[in-house]
């Protein structure tokens, strides 16, 4: 029982350790991106070295996706199965997720920095957002047929040019809004978009 416990103390100083991390290096790349921002600073925020760092996540890249991952699953925390629902619910919570992005800045500021970086050539973040974009494209059509199919609604390919739409109007306008916060309405701007792209395939929501 003693060697379990202890067992059971060092995985959740391991997991404690791990969040720290990812949390310094969600602010480090986020501020500076992902080449600019070194292994150092990131250490330095919780108290670790260099290696120390690399021990918990065998290299930069890795930490990396690992951020990445971690921020995705911050969206889908509170949801049932901790996944996107489908229909209409795909569509409110991605209006809900608008909402409460603006209260959390420097998650949406690492998004942002990383998602731009990872458009150049051989970025080790780019075949996670190229996955990310093409997983939420398809969720996105499965959820417009889903509403179509409801509403009677014939399915057409402006199901596809709107859910790539939806995905550029939300990451658009976070980008305004990290530059000019007090005149740019995250949740309130996302809402009106995404209502009306909606309601241009289906109709009101």
């Amino acid at each position: 029982m003693a060697t379990t416990r202890r067992t059971q103390r060092v995985r959740a100083e391991t997991l404690r350790r791990r969040e720290e991390i990812l949390n310094a290096a969600m602010a480090t790349f986020g501020s500076k991106g992902y080449h600019a921002g070194p292994l150092g600073e990131i250490a330095d925020q919780v108290d670790m070295t260099h290696a120390g760092v690399l021990h918990h996540f065998g290299s930069k890249n890795q930490l990396l996706l690992e951020v990445l991952q971690h921020r995705d699953d911050t969206d889908v925390a509170e949801l049932v199965e901790q996944r996107i629902p489908g229909g209409v619910e795909m569509f409110r919570h991605l209006v809900r997720t608008a909402f409460l992005n603006a209260r959390r800045a420097g998650l949406v500021q690492t998004y942002a920095v990383l998602s731009a970086e990872a458009v150049t050539d051989e970025h080790p973040a780019r075949a996670f957002f190229q996955d990310r974009y093409r997983t939420l494209r398809a969720e996105a059509v499965e959820a417009f047929e889903e509403l179509c199919a409801e509403r009677g609604v014939t399915a057409t390919e402006a199901v596809r040019h709107a859910s790539a739409a939806i995905l550029a109007v939300m990451d658009g306008l976070q980008v305004q809004w990290l530059v000019d916060p007090e005149r740019v309405d995250l949740g309130e701007a996302s809402a009106y978009a995404i209502d009306a792209i909606v309601a241009a395939v289906v109709g009101p929501l």
